[in-house]
């Protein structure tokens, strides 16, 4: 199968850069997919879960929160501020942010904070549907 060249930066690391066979990430309303050759663009990532398989078969998941995808010359660009693998992300902390934005909105706040509560309470959201979905019990 037709490979391209697959980097994802995040904040605090580079999560990988390889070849890759298809990139499937979260946007606005659903999901997209990008193979080899794809056509030149640049787009949002939203918060969510992003997969990719590998040349030798294996698929890779990682929880990501919202950024940018460049595409280019058969090469991908992922920029996001995080991304973890499930076998990562501690339950226990994803739940306690849960808690916290929920509180938050709760609280009169300004429609900055609105939004910023909102964000924090997707990724935690998005952190513990990872978790639960990929790692045994």
């Amino acid at each position: 199968m037709n490979t391209f060249t697959l980097k994802i930066v995040a904040c605090d690391r580079v999560f990988y850069d390889g070849a890759c066979e298809i990139l499937i990430f979260p946007v606005e309303d659903g999901e997209m997919a990008i193979m080899a050759h794809h056509e030149q663009m640049t787009t949002t990532i939203e918060i969510g879960e992003l997969r990719f398989r590998t040349p030798d078969g294996e698929t890779h998941v990682a929880i990501v929160s919202d950024g940018f995808l460049k595409v280019a010359h058969n090469h991908v660009d992922v920029l996001v501020f995080s991304a973890e693998r499930p076998e990562e992300i501690d339950a226990f902390r994803a739940r306690a942010a849960a808690e916290r934005a929920k509180e938050q909105l709760q609280q009169k706040q300004s429609i900055m904070e609105y939004h910023i509560s909102r964000a924090a309470l997707a990724r935690a959201m998005a952190r513990l549907q990872g978790k639960e979905k990929h790692m045994p019990k």
